[in-house]
Parts: structure tokens; sequence; C-alpha cells
């Protein structure tokens, strides 16, 4: 540190106030006083001289007691131990700095000689304060008062100023000094210590190595080759000159967040280069022949050279890259380099992976699609023996089949055939790879030293796997659907048969018959099986619905109560709705079984509690679009999420949880229905389930709701005559027998045709209906049923007719029954949904719908309403 000033005289020394040294006439005061005081003594009686010779002996007796207190706590100091570490005092003396110290904002108790030296001063008579020595410009009188004030309120405070001349002349023209303030933790009386340090020569050196800096930013703004650096999260954080200019950008946006690598690169190289895969500590140069992308929108062609070395925690650091343009003109236009150039730009732009290998498999030369796809690219600077090996890119279940084929391709085999295999990178991706011997003209020379042996070409084929894995799950449901939906018709009938004589046995015997309860046990199983076959139906899509106009925050606030019944205590239940939600056409009931199903399933994977949130919100069709699911389209839709903290699920159970009686609960915990009811109910009603897990995280449902937007010239369809209510009303195992309240007079007369080709099934409903007055003919098909009403000269009153049966079905029957009787009144029974035979009648038909199983009470209830109409 250079001195302050020149003017300090060599005998310059440091001023401290705090510095009191022992006396010792003080010390001989003291004697002469205690030897006054003996001869004084000396001439008084002993009878009095005792008492005053005691007394004196108490108060020097006293005075010492209090002198040792007094310097064990502190209060009092020997002049040996009451003065600084003269190590330290040498130090802060002798310092380069000039160092002062105030007490009270205005009295220095402290001056080493480098101060004094500034100040030009010899004795604290003439010792001025920083405040009265730095004084000139504006600029200096405002850091003086900002350090004056930090030092008035205790705080810590530094400046740099420049002062022209400095302090006390010299042959300097200015000077700059550094100034700091701080206060110094002494009791009783604040002190604030003063540094003044000149950092001219330290300025100086600043100010040339910026101008060298600034002269080699020019010559490389301006060097006849771009260069920029990339973050490892794609930013451009700087960009010469030169190639700010070939791609028309303004250099302002470089380095402000308003440049992205993505802007410049196509895509598939831009991934790579900001994920490179290297070792920890290794440096990797990456060469890429490709078209950067103007401003303007127009190509560019050019050659990089990518640099990004990685710590040692294998982190990338910023890029240094050069980019080389190659557009015509810039370099040499011979023909040959004109071809390799084209070359170039179709090699790395092409949308198939391309890429050599050696004999040993190691990539040699790779494209920008190969780094896309497989995430890795040969060396091609340091380190090139070291390269990753092709075997390394694929999925190790699929290496011997790839090793395989490259043998043949390395022995000169032309035939290979290509292989599917999966991609080692992450993203689960697949492809397919054609292999075939590089072909080197004859007698001219091995390309690169004979290192290509092998060309590959890979194509993504994830997309398509994908796809065609969604069409196989697509047909398999669609399969077991269509088999679910014919064993739940045949499984109705049989329970129709079982409800229906039960009923009878009911009726015949009084809740004190020791068989009652029997009965009524067998008929409660026949419900808990037809509410198994009702999940069946609505998996298969062949469920009634009643689709009506609902919001979907009124129906969740309904469910609200009994959610929370379900979910119990340990979980917490968190609804949420969105703003202004749109309307949607769905069956309320059937929604209400959706979300109650999602709601047991969640609170089962949560056995220690958790939260379960349930979300509404409009999902517009820009959206919907953006969310990329296959199968929704774009457009408007209202999603209802239902999200747990649950214990989630693998890839391997998400592909089967839709599946009927899949279940990975524990015996007698669950049927396996509750997910496939919740697709079949989704599926039907239009909708779109999505499905997300993390094991140990949770599980998120989202259902997307087609919006109902009403068409003003809309008529309302007829509605046919309210249908009996399904079996789901049937008491749930355990509950009490129903009670023989007034009930409404269910009996009738008139004609009823009932066809039906289940001989129980018909017996038992041809019974109910003749108990309550009604004269009953009975067919077994519909030709039977045609040939009956032939014969009679006047028509039935009703037709109850089942849907599926040999020879001729429900709605063939009805067609022919119209010809002759256009007006006569029909129900059809069936154990499928309404909508699955529906289309199969005239447009506008009219008939009534009960579907099986029913009880025999639903039966006549039905047959007495649609006769009454």
């Amino acid at each position: 540190m250079p001195e302050l000033s020149p003017q300090a005289p060599p005998e310059a020394t440091a001023l401290d106030r705090s510095e009191r040294p022992g006396r010792v006439s003080l010390l001989l005061l003291l004697a002469g006083l205690l030897v006054g005081a003996a001869v004084g003594l000396s001439f008084v009686a002993n009878e009095q001289a005792q008492p005053l010779i005691l007394g004196l002996l108490a108060v020097l007796a006293m005075a010492g007691v209090f002198s040792l207190f007094a310097l064990a706590i502190g209060a009092l100091q020997l002049t040996g131990q009451g003065g600084r570490n003269d190590v330290t005092k040498a130090v802060v003396d002798a310092a380069p700095e000039g160092m002062i110290a105030v007490e009270d904002g205005a009295r220095p108790i402290y001056a080493n000689a480098a101060y004094l030296a500034l100040a030009g001063s010899d004795s604290f008579s003439n010792l001025r304060l920083v405040e009265r020595i730095f004084v000139g410009s504006p600029d200096v009188s405002e850091a003086v008062y900002r350090l004056a004030q930090a030092a008035r309120e205790g705080r810590s405070l530094s400046e740099e100023i420049r002062m022209a001349p400095p302090p006390g002349g010299g042959e300097r023209d200015f000077a700059w000094y550094r100034i700091a303030v701080r206060p110094l933790p002494l009791p009783r009386r604040p002190v604030a210590l003063w540094a003044v340090s000149d950092i001219t020569h330290e300025r100086e050196r600043q100010e040339n190595v910026f101008q060298v800096l600034q002269h080699t930013i020019d010559f490389l703004d301006h060097a006849p080759a771009g260069f920029l650096s990339v973050d490892p999260r794609g930013g451009v954080v700087y960009m010469n000159a030169t190639l700010a200019a070939w791609l028309g950008y303004d250099l302002a946006q470089v380095g402000s967040g308003g440049l992205r690598l993505a802007e410049i690169l196509p895509a598939a190289v831009g991934e790579v280069l900001v994920a490179g895969n290297a070792q920890p500590g290794e440096v990797r140069t990456d060469v890429f022949d490709l078209d950067l992308r103007r401003r303007n929108g127009h190509p560019l062609p050019a050659r990089i050279y990518h640099r990004v070395a990685y710590g040692q925690d294998g982190r990338p650091g910023d890029s240094r890259t050069l980019v080389l343009n190659r557009s015509a003109g810039e370099e040499t236009d011979e023909p040959q380099r004109a071809a390799e150039v084209r070359f170039a730009r179709f090699f790395n732009t092409s949308p198939i992976a391309v890429a050599t290998l050696d004999a040993a498999g190691r990539l040699v030369r790779a494209n920008a699609s190969f780094a896309r796809l497989f995430g890795t690219l040969p060396r091609t600077g340091e380190g090139r023996e070291l390269g990753p090996s092709a075997h390394d890119c694929i999925a190790e279940r699929d290496r011997q089949t790839f090793d395989g084929a490259f043998r043949l391709a390395a022995e000169g085999r032309g035939d290979v055939a290509p292989v599917e295999v999966g991609v080692a990178a992450p993203g689960n991706r697949s492809a397919r790879i054609w292999l075939s011997p590089e072909v080197r003209a004859a007698g001219g020379p091995e390309p690169d030293g004979g290192q290509e042996t092998v060309i590959l070409y890979a194509l993504d084929t994830t997309a398509q796997l994908q796809l065609q894995q969604q069409i196989n799950q697509a047909q398999k449901m669609e399969m077991v659907g269509q088999l679910a939906g014919g064993i739940a018709h045949d499984f109705n009938n049989v329970l129709q048969a079982i409800i229906g004589y039960s009923d009878l046995l009911l009726a015949s015997h009084r809740p004190v018959d020791p068989a009652f309860q029997d009965i009524m046990q067998i008929k409660q199983n026949a419900n808990r099986a037809a509410s198994l076959v009702r999940q069946l139906l609505a998996f298969s899509r062949r469920q009634t619905l009643r689709p009506e106009v609902i919001h979907l925050g009124d129906a969740l606030s309904d469910l609200t109560l009994l959610l929370k019944r379900l979910l119990g205590e340990r979980v917490e239940l968190d609804l949420k709705h969105g703003r202004d939600l749109w309307p949607v056409k769905a069956d309320v009931n059937q929604f209400e079984q959706v979300i109650v199903n999602l709601a047991v399933n969640a609170r089962d994977a949560m056995p220690n509690g958790g939260r379960l949130a349930i979300r509404t919100a409009n999902v517009a069709a820009e959206a919907a679009g953006a969310l990329q699911l296959t199968g929704l389209p774009a457009a408007d839709y209202v999603l209802v999420e239902v999200a747990d903290t649950g214990t989630g699920m693998t890839p391997e159970i998400m592909e089967k949880i839709f599946e009927p009686f899949f279940t990975t609960k524990e015996v007698n915990k669950g049927t396996g229905l509750g997910l496939s009811t919740v697709f079949g109910i989704v599926k039907q009603s239009g909708a779109y389930i999505d499905v997300k897990s993390t094991v140990g995280e949770g599980t998120v449902f989202g259902i997307y709701l087609p919006r109902y937007v009403p068409i003003p010239e809309e008529v309302p369809a007829p509605e046919a005559a309210p249908a009996a209510a399904p079996a789901a009303a049937a008491p749930a195992e355990g509950a009490a027998p129903e009670r023989k309240a007034p009930a409404a007079d269910l009996t009738g007369r008139g004609t009823i045709l009932l066809v039906e080709d289940e001989d129980p099934v018909r017996a038992v409903n041809a019974r109910a209906l003749a108990a309550r007055g009604y004269t009953v003919l009975e067919a077994a098909s519909g030709l039977e049923a045609l040939a009956i009403i032939g014969e009679r000269d006047t028509p039935v009153d009703l037709v109850v007719s089942d849907v599926v049966m040999p020879e001729m079905d429900g709605p063939t029957l009805l067609r022919e029954l119209r010809k002759r009787h256009p007006t006569l009144k029909v129900i059809f029974v069936s154990g499928y949904a309404e909508d699955a035979f529906q289309k199969n009648l005239p447009e506008g038909e009219e008939f009534n719908f009960l579907p099986k199983p029913f009880s025999l009470k639903q039966l006549v209830e039905t047959v007495k309403t649609t006769m009454a109409v």
C-alpha cells in the first residue's frame, strides 16, 4: 500500500490520549503523609494516641481491601497491566492505512502515523478530522456526509472518492481514496474508527485491465467467426456481434433472457446441446453441420463447434460455441466443397436418425435426429476413443438382438433384417433400426482411417407403438365388454327367476314363519348379484342412462356428506369448485356413482390416512389440445379431478386398473369392478378419463366431460312413460324386511301377451300378473306371439316382451305388431340397456322399458301405469 502523503516527517509517531503512565510524585506524596501522621502521633499521649493509631490502621486496611476488589473487577489498573499489548499497538501505529479514533463524534483520542502524515499534524491541537481533510467537489462532500452520518448512527460504511488535487498537494493531479468507518465496541462511550487508504494504483490497474478487456471483447465481437455461450438451461448468455449480424438479432436482446438456444437451432440439436451426456470432469466438444435459424426465418448454413466443461458433480457449465458461416460466398465455392456443405446439411437435418459405427460398435458420426432419439453423440474433440457405444444406447432387454444384427452387418452382409429395440435414454422410447455395411469405392481410400464400418438408420416408433398398444387395449376392453355384457344378460335372466319366485314365496308366507327369513336371504343375495351384474353392464357400456343437464358444482356439493362418511375421520376431504363452470349433460346418478367409486378407491389407497382433493375447472379447447392426451379431441370440457395422497401405482398396475375383476386388495376386500364401472360410465357418457400416478406420492384421476351447449332450435323429444326403478332400489344385504304399509291397488283387468324365451322367467311373471286379475297369454318367441295375435279376433291390451330372443327379437316383433295394431302398448324387458336396441327401432317409436332383474311388484306397477295411459 503506498504512503498517504510524502510530507510525513520520519520521526512522526502516533498520538494516544488513552495512555496515562504512572507518576512517582503521587507515591512520594502518599509516603510523606504517612510519615507526617506517625510523627504527629508521637507527640500525643499514649492513652489518646492508641485510638488514633487504630483508626488510621483501619482506614489503611479498608483502602487496601477496596483496592484489591477494584483490581479484581478491573475498575483499577496498575500501570504495567493497564497498558495495551505492545505488539498490537505497534501494528496499528505502523499500519499503511491512516487510522483515527474519534470519541463523541468530534474528539480525537487516537491517530496513527499514517493519518498524521495525511493530515499534516503532529499533536492533538492541530489534528484535523476526516471531514476537514476531504472537502471539494459535491461528490466528495456527499460521500463524506454519508460516512459521518453512519458514524453518528453507529453503522459501518465504506466509500471510494476521487480527490483532485489530493490532500497536501504533491506532484499528483488526483488520487483515489477508500474511506471506511465502523463503531468500536467500547463500554460507556461511543467511539468511531476511521480508516483512510490510498487506492490510486489499484484503480489504475483496474482501469488498465478494463481497457484490455474492452479491446478483447471488441476483437471477439468483430472476429470473422461467430461465437456464443449457452447456459445449462438453454439461455444464450453471450453472442458476439458477428453472429448477431448473421442472424439478424440486436445484441441488446442477448444475455438479458431475451434469446434462447431453441430460437436459433433445430429443436433436436438444442435438446442435446443443453442436456449433453458426459463423464464428471470431462471437456466435451461436438461438431455439427446444420442450418441456423435467422430472425426472419431464413436458414443460415453453419458449422458449429460446441465445447462444454463438466464439473466433478457431472453438471455442465456454460458452453463455448464457435460458429462458422458456410453460406455461399463465405468460403471457397469449389464444386467439391459446395457438395460437402450440401451433404452435411442434408445429413444433419434428416428426420431419420443416421450414424456410422466403427468395428467395435462405437459411434463415429451421428446426425441431430440420432441425438434427439438416443440422447448422445460421438466425441468429436478430446477423448474421441472413449466415445459411446451403440450397444449402450439400446435398452438392456434388446441388446442381444441388436448385437446379432450388428455382427452380420460388420461381416459385410447386406440383407440384415431390421430390429425393433427400446432406447436406453430416458423417456421410454422405442425405435426400428436398420444396419448395413459401409460401401467403399474400389481401390479408394477408407474414410477416416478405416474406422467407419457399419451405417445405422433408426426411425422413432414410440408414437406408433403407443398407438398400437392403445388400439390393442381398446380392442381387448371391447371384447371383454362384449363378454361381460353377454354374461350379464344371461345372469339377469337367472336372477329374474330367483327374485320372482322369492317374491311369490314371500307373498305366501308371513314374517313370523320360520322359512320367511330364509326366503328373504335368498332375495337379498340375488339383489347383491344383480348389483354386480349392473356393474358389468356399466363396464360394457350397455346400461340405461338418463342424461340431463347438470351443474357439477351442485352435484358434488350434494355428495359432500356422503363422501365424508365413506372416507372416515382419517382422510381429509378438500373440495374446490372452479368459477363459472359450464353445464354438462350426464346421468346424475351414474356421475355420483363414478365419484363414489373413485373416493372409495382412494380411501383404500390411504390406509394411514391422507387427503382427497376433488377439483373442478373449465378446460377450453385450446388448453385441451395442449394436453396432447390420446383420444381427447380439442373441445371445451369441464374437468373433475380426484387426487389422493395414497400409495400410488406402478406402470404395470396402471395398465390393468380398468379391467373387470382386477384388484390389488385382499381377498373378500373388493370385487375388482369399481374402476371398470367408472371406465364404462365415463365412456358411455361420451367423456374421457386420464390417470397419473406416482408410487409413494398418490394418484390423480381426471374426468373430462364435454361442455353442453344448448341449441336454440332444438325441440325436446317426447318423453316415454317413466320406467320402473331398476333393481338397484332393492334392499341391501342385511337390510330389514319391508313392512307392509298401506299400498296402492295394483290389481287390474285386461289381456296381456307375455313374450319370453326363458321358461322360468315367463312362468313366474305370468303367475304374478294373473294373481293381480289380468288375463295372460304366453309366447316363447316372437313368431309364436304373432301367431297368437293372428288367431284372436280382438287385439290384446298390452304386450310385455323380452328383447333378445331366438328366431325373432323384440324390435322386429314390435315392427310387425305396428303393422296390424299401430296403437298397441308395449313394454320391453331386457338385461341389456335400452340404448342397445333402441337404435334398431324407427325414430320416435314409443314404448316402455323395464330393465332386468326386477321384482314382481315393479312388474305389476309398470303394467298398471302403462295400461292407464
